[in-house]
């Protein structure tokens, strides 16, 4: 089946342009849209109809046969993390579209302080996609130390595919370096490959009571000790 977009103004618009997404293809469809207010005994406009042409479902049914799939000389992993960072960083229009490569809304909360836990860092969510079973999840990273850092993802804690760092360094917090992009590729939802996180704790509470010496018992002898009498025998 194809698609249809229908456009109705109830108020001048100005022109401009909209961006609309194939949310199967990821193709992207670049409108440029002004509306005008009516004359005073015009009659009614229709909304306007955009149709799929190509593929409408009026169009004569053509017999295709589906070619073999082409084999994916990139990694998976290459084409997510490459994939996400145009996604967020390049205009939409330069991003390519990727068959069966989809957006995915990420749960609210997720335990990503768990990745770094030795760093001064402040994590957020970003997005995430996926194709096939691997996915990739984009991770904002913001320095929160007075010190610059070093990022190596042989550091990151979790069972991940890949993973890189859109800057290798972060400056110290209140600068425009003190912040970076984490992309995490996963086989499956992040959530089920970050490591647990472990709650502090003192260790001196946890000791258990010292415990008080006690003094045995004095027992006394099974046997009676021989006592001596000395005489003096006075003639």
């Amino acid at each position: 089946m194809g698609w249809a977009i229908y456009l109705k103004a109830s108020e001048a618009i100005a022109l401009s342009r909209l961006q609309l997404q194939d949310v199967e293809t990821g193709a992207l469809i670049l409108l440029d849209i002004a509306a005008e207010a009516a004359e005073p005994d015009a009659p009614p406009l229709e909304p306007v109809r955009i149709v799929d042409v190509s593929q409408s479902a009026t169009a004569a049914p053509a017999v295709v046969t589906p070619a073999p799939p082409r084999p994916r000389h990139t990694p998976v992993a290459v084409v997510l993390t490459r994939h996400a960072a145009q996604s967020l960083y390049a205009p939409l229009r330069t991003v390519d579209a990727i068959p069966g490569l989809a957006r995915i809304t990420l749960p609210r909360k997720l335990p990503l302080k768990t990745l770094l836990p030795n760093l001064p860092l402040a994590y957020q969510a970003l997005g995430a996609w996926r194709l096939d079973s691997t996915w990739v999840t984009a991770v904002r990273l913001r320095n929160t130390g007075k010190d610059s850092l070093m990022l190596d993802a042989r550091d990151l804690q979790g069972d991940f595919v890949a993973a890189s760092f859109q800057h290798a360094t972060l400056g110290p917090t209140g600068l425009a370096t003190d912040t970076t992009t984490l992309y995490l590729v996963t086989r499956g939802p992040l959530s089920r490959f970050l490591s647990p996180a472990v709650s502090r704790f003192d260790a001196r509470a946890a000791r258990p009571a010292a415990v008080q010496p006690v003094s045995a018992p004095v027992v006394a002898p099974a046997f009676t000790p021989a006592i001596t009498f000395e005489v003096n025998h006075e003639k």
